[in-house]
């Protein structure tokens, strides 16, 4: 009996001084991200992921509008020079002192001729150091636009690159890896405590973060689900917390589970499809779609509303627009979606002798339900007697064929991250390759007066003038059919019920170190 009381009392002081269960948070995925270098491909997921760890000089709020970061101010000291003031005593997570030289360093190697985040930036001439917490960025011309786009110009140690020999950017799509592909040292609110591509990355809560922790979470597990059945069985069954891939098929399932809680909007990006604009196809044969008929005649033969119907489960909202109507420079006027006009195509097609012509058809696995509407459009194509070949594959393969031009139509997503301006699909997606410019136009088309407007716009201070100009630049792309486009996704998140504050961001983008459990 005595025994029994000194093992009871053992036992109770053991419990007692046992530090309270650390707060994990299971993230499922619908897929990985490519490296943990945020400069090796401008993917706005892999971003989102990748800003737990690095963080800019600037970031969005709750209500999507810039408030200060690493840099604590900042004015514009002439027409093409802007002053950042940085924060004192931030550290980066290997115990270096965050100063302007990162900055420098960082904003050199994001707008390195290589890198595949350069057009994030796409004004940014150059920096001076002015003292250890304040540096000058130059751009080209008058430019509204620069804390905008730094949102996503995440900061190295720039003493960490030099170390390790990975002051060059590395690219996904190239295949071009470095020391920074497999290994992290930001500022922010967690650091990488092991990464196993395709299978596991842990972060773990960063003590040394310069702000006040809004979060309760000390270690973060993001494992990629491919499946959508296989993720919403891991959400009811409790293996996983939250997935930002909630599929629309099963949310009147998941929202009846008192295990669960479903979060839904409508997300900012707009789906579209493109095309190529060279001389030939993949194939080698002469390209119709360089004729705007062909390409009305392909837009004619999509039926939007059977696709929202019964590929989105009435979730998506049409587009007649290629930028969501929260945009700025988004026009009303212009997004009235092109209604389904099958004869109407059949007829354009004969008129330019294009009937029954044979493409390519690049899919990939990142927007949802990306590839149910691929087979859908390409049946709608088929029925007008075209002869879509589908080519489905993960964003792994198929991003290596897009950026290096060797697709005919494909899909594309793009929610104007990082800017939230119709100035990032304009310069990025439509505006002829060059320079910084154009670096998503992976059709290769090229329009002088689409140009030549656009870059107005990026030097136009007068917001209304500004906003009048973008509206322009998207009415020219639409004239032209330059993309097709479909629908704003649906934004559907999912948590466990033990989730206890979790805000739904428009963006789609998940700040983790805003969550309580």
């Amino acid at each position: 009996m005595q025994l029994s009381k000194i093992l009871v009392a053992g036992v109770a002081l053991f419990a007692t001084a046992m530090p309270a269960t650390a707060a994990t948070l299971k993230w499922g995925a619908s897929r990985d991200i490519s490296s943990l270098d945020p400069y090796s491909y401008g993917d706005s997921f892999a971003l989102g992921v990748l800003n737990h760890a690095y963080e800019g000089l600037v970031r969005y709020d709750r209500n999507l509008k810039i408030e200060p970061a690493l840099a604590t101010s900042w004015e514009i000291v002439s027409p093409t020079t802007w002053r950042f003031k940085l924060r004192e005593g931030v550290k980066f997570h290997n115990g270096a002192a965050f100063t302007a030289e990162d900055v420098q360093a960082s904003l050199l190697r994001a707008s390195n001729p290589k890198s595949p985040l350069r057009g994030n930036i796409p004004a940014y001439k150059g920096s001076r150091v002015i003292d250890a917490h304040t540096i000058e960025i130059d751009v080209s011309a008058n430019y509204p636009l620069l804390a905008n786009d730094l949102t996503t110009i995440y900061i190295f140690d720039a003493g960490w690159l030099k170390d390790n020999n990975a002051e060059a950017p590395t690219d996904v799509g190239s295949g071009t890896e470095g020391y920074a592909t497999y290994n992290e040292n930001g500022t922010g609110p967690f650091k990488v405590e092991s990464r196993q591509p395709d299978a596991k990355t842990v972060f773990v809560k960063f003590d040394g973060w310069w702000d006040k922790p809004q979060h309760n979470i000390d270690r973060i597990e993001l494992t990629p689900i491919a499946s959508p059945a296989t993720r919403v069985a891991a959400l009811l069954a409790g293996d996983i917390d939250f997935t930002d891939q909630a599929p629309v098929q099963d949310l009147p399932r998941l929202a009846a589970s008192p295990e669960v809680k479903v979060l839904e909007g409508t997300d900012l990006r707009t789906v579209m499809i493109g095309f190529s604009q060279r001389d030939q196809l993949l194939s080698g044969a002469a390209n119709p779609m360089k004729d705007l008929r062909v390409r009305q005649a392909m837009q004619l033969a999509i039926d939007l509303d059977l696709i929202k119907k019964k590929v989105m489960r009435g979730k998506s909202r049409n587009a007649g627009a290629l930028v969501a109507p929260q945009i700025p420079g988004y026009d009303a006027a212009l997004d009235t979606p092109v209604k389904a006009d099958p004869e109407k195509a059949k007829a354009l097609l004969k008129e330019a002798g294009a009937e029954g012509f044979e493409f390519e058809f690049n899919c990939a696995d990142s927007l949802v339900n990306e590839e149910q509407i691929c087979q859908a459009v390409a049946s709608m194509w088929s029925r007008v007697g075209l002869k879509p070949k589908l080519d489905q594959g993960t964003r792994a393969v198929q991003t290596p064929k897009r950026s290096s031009g060797k697709v005919d139509v494909y899909t594309l997503g793009w929610a104007t991250l990082p800017m939230l301006d119709t100035y990032s699909l304009t310069s990025q997606v439509l505006h002829t390759k060059e320079g910084s410019f154009g670096i998503f136009n992976w059709g290769g088309w090229s329009d002088k007066e689409f140009d030549k407007v656009t870059e107005a716009s990026a030097v136009e201070l007068d917001q209304t003038k500004r906003l009048a100009m973008e509206a322009q630049s998207l009415k020219i792309a639409k004239d032209h059919a330059l993309m097709i486009p479909l629908h704003q996704q649906p934004l559907a998140w999912a948590t466990s019920a033990k989730v206890q504050d979790f805000p739904l961001f428009s963006d789609n983008l998940p700040r983790l170190w805003l969550v309580k459990m």
